[in-house]
C-alpha cells in the first residue's frame, strides 16, 4: 500500500494528555468528513476544522510506495537525542484512512510509540499504543474506547454527556477555536467544574507558536 501524507515534522505535541512531549508528526492527506476544500465547507460534517490537509506538498510530505519508506521517513525526522521510545503523532485528515498493519510494524520496528488522532469514524489497528477519538457531530462513532476521548466544545449533537460511558482513560474538553474561543473557553471551564471526570485541555501549541 502507499501513503499520501502532507507533511512531517519535530515538535511538541501541543494538547491532550501527551501535550508537552518531543513527537514527530505525521499528518495524512484526505479526511472522511470534509474535503479540506472552503468551497466546500458548508456542506461537510465537520465545519470547524482549521487543519490543512490537502494534497502532498507540504513540508516532509510525498506519497510514499510502502510502509518502510515512510516509516524512514518518520525516524529520519526524530531530531532529539535517543530515546527508549520516541513518539509518532499520526494525524490528519483522518489518518485511520490509510493507517494499517505493515506501518504500525515498520514504525514499531524504529522503536517509535504509536499515537494516533482520528474522529473515531473507523476502527484502529490493534498495534496502536495511543488511541486519541475526537468526535464530530452527526459523524458515526465506531472507535468507541482508548486513552482519551478530546471533544472539541460546544459541539451541537455531540455534547459531553454523549461520551462519558464509553471506555476511555481519559475524557477531555477542548475548547472550539475561532472567533467565540473565548467564550467556549468559559464554557468548557464552567462544564468540567461541575463535571469533574472532564478535564480541560487546551491548544498550547497556538499560545506557544509551535507546529
Amino acid at each position: 500500500m502507499s501513503y499520501a501524507v502532507k507533511e512531517i515534522f519535530y515538535t511538541l505535541q501541543g494538547e491532550g494528555r501527551n501535550a508537552g512531549r518531543a513527537s514527530v508528526f505525521c499528518r495524512f492527506a484526505g479526511c472522511n468528513l470534509w474535503t479540506g476544500r472552503e468551497a466546500d465547507r458548508e456542506r461537510a460534517v465537520c465545519r470547524f476544522c482549521d487543519t490543512d490537509f490537502v494534497g502532498t506538498d507540504g513540508l516532509g510530505g510525498g506519497r510514499f510506495p510502502d510502509a518502510a519508506a515512510l516509516a524512514q521517513r518518520i525516524a529520519d525526522t526524530w531530531e532529539g537525542e535517543p530515546v527508549t521510545r520516541p513518539l509518532v503523532v499520526l494525524t490528519g485528515g483522518e489518518p485511520l484512512l490509510q493507517l494499517d498493519d505493515a506501518l504500525t510494524d515498520a514504525l514499531h520496528a524504529h522503536g517509535f510509540e504509536i499515537a494516533v488522532e482520528t474522529n473515531g469514524t473507523l476502527p484502529a489497528p490493534a498495534g496502536v499504543d495511543w488511541i486519541c477519538v475526537s468526535p464530530k457531530s452527526g459523524a458515526p462513532l465506531v472507535q468507541t474506547r482508548g486513552h482519551e476521548l478530546k471533544l472539541v466544545y460546544p459541539q451541537v449533537g455531540a455534547e459531553p454527556e454523549r461520551f462519558a460511558a464509553l471506555d476511555f482513560d481519559s475524557l477531555l474538553l477542548q475548547p472550539m477555536d475561532g472567533p467565540d474561543r473565548e467564550r467556549n473557553t468559559e464554557a468548557a471551564l464552567r462544564y468540567c467544574l461541575a463535571h469533574p471526570r472532564w478535564r480541560l485541555t487546551l491548544q498550547t501549541h497556538k499560545m506557544l507558536g509551535i507546529r
